[in-house]
């Protein structure tokens, strides 16, 4: 495994992630795949593609399509480029983070990442979709907030999910970027995510793993020992 991907079981029964940090943001595209199977996808592609596809091929893995979590330049900016040479779908995220998609190539700009292109996903994401991953299913639950069409992906028989920069070990995703609402974020951490269980795992946009037990007991945003801060 290259040194820059770092492989952590993501559940049982056959379903494993790597992360690869890419971007001056450090953001955690994760590649998802069967181990059996070895079909998976990777999701939020924000940029160092060739790194990416390197990471791919030392796992052998067959990516059958990019999955977004939401339309910040860190987790989209590479999906378009990446979805050509890989020659795959890309699947969300909600809609109503069209608007920051379409200006991906805008958003590259003012921070130096020149090669992030505009994406029009194959399909958007509902609440209550679902997607599939090497044949794993996971539910679509819309959480705004952090940026108006956020999705979290969500696999009940494994107890996992991929919350994007929804929630994070010891933090929450920032809302003072355009579209961004505290309010709305908390809420559907509260009424969306913790009901999930404590022994729920999840892959951040951001940072090391965690579980929702932990974060439902240590995390200051929701424990109500939070300053106004963001990490």
């Amino acid at each position: 495994m290259t040194n820059s991907a770092n492989t952590a079981a993501a559940a049982t029964k056959g379903l494993k992630a790597a992360i690869l940090p890419v971007t001056p943001f450090q953001q955690n595209c994760t590649l998802l795949w069967d181990t059996e199977t070895m079909t998976g996808a990777v999701v939020d592609p924000g940029g160092d593609l060739d790194d990416i596809e390197r990471a791919i091929a030392e796992i052998g893995m067959k990516p059958e399509k990019i999955l977004i979590t939401h339309g910040h330049i860190d987790h989209a900016g590479g999906a378009a480029e990446l979805s050509a040479r890989l020659k795959v779908p890309i699947e969300g995220p909600h809609l109503a983070d069209r608007p920051l998609l379409d200006k991906l190539d805008q958003q590259g700009a003012s921070y130096g990442m020149m090669d992030s292109r505009p994406v029009t996903p194959d399909r958007w994401l509902e609440e209550g979709d679902s997607v599939t991953v090497g044949g794993h299913t996971f539910e679509v639950l819309h959480c705004p907030g952090h940026s108006p069409g956020s999705v979290v992906l969500v696999n009940r028989p494994q107890r996992f999910a991929m919350v994007g920069d929804v929630l994070f070990q010891g933090s929450i995703g920032r809302t003072d970027l355009p579209g961004g609402n505290h309010a709305a974020l908390l809420e559907a951490i509260r009424t969306k995510l913790l009901p999930l269980g404590d022994e729920f795992a999840f892959i951040c946009g951001h940072g090391p793993t965690s579980t929702i037990g932990r974060e439902r007991r240590t995390n200051p945003f929701l424990t109500g020992d939070a300053g106004s801060f963001y990490v």
